[in-house]
């Protein structure tokens, strides 16, 4: 599928590759659809692993620290995804089938938003993360952020600058920003853009 694109993936190209009968796959499979949905499960661990430890870490260690953790399995799964799914929406009826299956299983992207926003709505009602912060729309923003710096390095086909690591640090401290103990300190857009310079 990353070689040949969505479109030019065939079960009897599969079966060539793995060396059986495209009879064989049928048994475990009913189709490309199947197949797809397989590949996609495979990396669901690397974002919700996570995920799951973000929830389990309200009140515990720094909450930055804490979502710069969870981003980054969500970067991790873009990444494997970015591709594959820019091919869906060159096949409305395998994107129809594929969304079906999702909320069929209650799968889905805004999952993981709610329990983006879930958390940062914990760490506010301890006062860990200033009540000014809109948590919904914060989950939102890193998402986004994540999934777009994602399909830029699969458009382009190289890294961007800053690095993952400083560019996960600086758009968490933008987006959700942590009360520290004695201050309230705001910070701005401008001095972000100034300390990735």
């Amino acid at each position: 599928m990353k070689s040949r694109g969505l479109s030019g993936v065939t079960t009897r190209q599969i079966s060539r590759e793995v060396g059986c009968s495209e009879g064989a796959l049928y048994v475990h499979f009913e189709g490309r659809l199947e197949l797809l949905l397989a590949m996609l499960e495979e990396s669901l661990p690397n974002m919700l692993g996570p995920l799951k430890k973000l929830g389990q870490s309200v009140g515990h260690g720094s909450p930055q620290e804490n979502l710069v953790a969870a981003l980054s399995g969500i970067f991790q799964f873009h990444q494997h995804v970015v591709p594959i799914s820019a091919g869906l929406f060159a096949e409305p009826e395998l994107l129809v089938a594929y969304r079906n299956s999702l909320n069929r299983q209650g799968k889905g992207p805004h999952l993981s938003m709610n329990i983006l926003q879930e958390y940062i709505r914990s760490e506010q009602e301890l006062g860990r993360i200033v009540s000014e912060v809109d948590a919904k729309f914060a989950a939102y923003l890193m998402m986004s952020a994540s999934f777009f710096r994602a399909f830029i390095e699969h458009f382009f086909g190289k890294s961007v600058q800053p690095g993952w690591s400083k560019f996960a640090k600086q758009l968490v401290t933008t987006i959700a920003q942590q009360r520290e103990a004695g201050r309230n300190e705001r910070i701005t857009v401008g001095r972000v853009i100034s300390d990735l310079k």
